[in-house]
């Protein structure tokens, strides 16, 4: 029913995601947006409709694919999408249907009596720099394995991409392969094994690209291994411009968003410096290029999960200082809101609902004070489910048309 609604316009779209925004009491009784100073953003709030979304369903946690796919305006239970993918996509990585992209970490492994033991799942997480000196030792080295060309992409710190191009396209189901990854030191890596006939032809190739890289990599004293996870391989997918009529862009700093961005068709802004300032720069720069513009804010998230609520207040202050910047665009639909909660005393993702604030000309407002969980359960918007925010910025842009006579 949406997509017969949509009409184009001239109007402009933002949504911020700050992502694991939502938290809990951390301290004085207090979360991490109630601890914070935010004047602009409870300027903001006293003006705008608030509420609370369900990135997927009551009680489920979700990771960052669902939580942002729902916000995106896609169902994330239908479209489960592997890491490896996204990952790969971030990276600039072009992704073909001949393709398994994996999700890749150094690390570092010790052979002792004919074991090999993992003492470092992330190898010191090494700095990017050398992640690229090593992936490009691999890429010379490692090209093709019986008949199927190897792709490797460095990543930030530890990560890295791999896409596997077979000579034909592959049968649904050959992505499904366990990752590697025992999730713990002092363990042995998992052996990669095939569910199904045509995922243990794709475990073959895994296997036999391991041992390689154990070879090439078994000079260097940290980084000497991979651990790899989120075989996966390319979903066919409507684009966002297909379903929504928005010509989107996406200013995101980590490869896994980048690639969920591009995953549904928005453009990739690229960009020098890595701050919210630096990101509010690139947005401003394709101003008059785009409909819509996804701006991705990551440290809330990387915070709440070392359960550093003292960072976690800390970006949220930062952005809050940097708001002012966007208004200044004069949007007429601005969404701030993130993909999940992420409490810094749970040190991971949560199953509760995420602060939403929407901000255009056609709210009800005066309903809460500020931007916190609290105030937003005040809020016109009410809890609804996150695939349902992509209607209210459309409704709110003018951009849906009346249903029924």
């Amino acid at each position: 029913m949406l997509e017969s609604l949509v009409r184009k316009n001239n109007t402009k779209i933002i949504l911020v995601v700050l992502d694991g925004v939502g938290g809990l009491p951390v301290k004085e009784g207090k979360t991490e947006l109630e601890l914070a100073k935010t004047p602009n953003l409870d300027a903001l709030a006293k003006v705008s409709a608030l509420g609370l979304h369900l990135p997927v369903d009551y009680g489920i946690t979700p990771g960052s694919g669902p939580g942002h796919l729902g916000i995106f305006g896609y169902d994330p239970v239908k479209h489960q999408i592997g890491r490896g993918i996204l990952e790969a996509l971030g990276l600039g990585l072009e992704v073909k249907d001949t393709d398994i992209a994996i999700r890749g970490n150094y690390a570092t492994a010790e052979r002792s009596e004919g074991r090999l033991v993992i003492k470092d799942r992330r190898a010191g997480r090494i700095p990017t720099e050398e992640n690229r000196r090593i992936t490009s030792k691999l890429s010379q080295a490692i090209g093709e394995i019986d008949g199927v060309k190897v792709f490797f992409s460095a990543g930030m710190e530890h990560r890295v991409a791999l896409l596997l191009r077979f000579p034909e396209e592959l049968p649904e189901g050959s992505d499904r392969i366990k990752d590697t990854d025992p999730q713990k030191e002092g363990l042995e890596p998992i052996v990669p094994k095939g569910e199904n006939e045509h995922s243990e032809r794709v475990a073959h190739v895994v296997r036999e690209l391991l041992q390689r890289v154990e070879g090439v990599l078994s000079d260097e004293p940290k980084a000497n291994y991979l651990l790899l996870r989120g075989f996966s391989q390319k979903p066919k997918m409507e684009s966002f411009e297909e379903r929504f009529g928005l010509r989107a862009c996406a200013v995101a700093v980590y490869p896994m968003y980048k690639g969920l961005a591009s995953l549904v068709g928005m453009d990739l802004i690229d960009f020098e410096g890595q701050s919210i300032y630096d990101q509010i720069t690139a947005l401003r720069d394709v101003w008059q290029d785009y409909d819509f513009f996804f701006l991705h804010v990551k440290k809330t998230d990387s915070y709440g999960e070392d359960g550093d609520y003292k960072g976690k207040v800390k970006i949220i202050e930062e952005f809050d200082e940097h708001l002012p910047e966007l208004l200044e665009l004069k949007p007429d639909v601005l969404v701030i809101t993130g993909d999940h909660s992420t409490p810094s005393v749970l040190k991971g993702h949560s199953w509760h609902p995420v602060p939403v604030l929407l901000h255009s000309p056609y709210v009800l407002g005066g309903t809460s004070q500020r931007f916190t969980e609290r105030e937003c359960l005040k809020g016109e918007l009410g809890i609804f489910p996150a695939q349902k925010l992509i209607n209210l910025m459309l409704a709110h842009s003018l951009r849906l048309a009346k249903f029924g006579a």
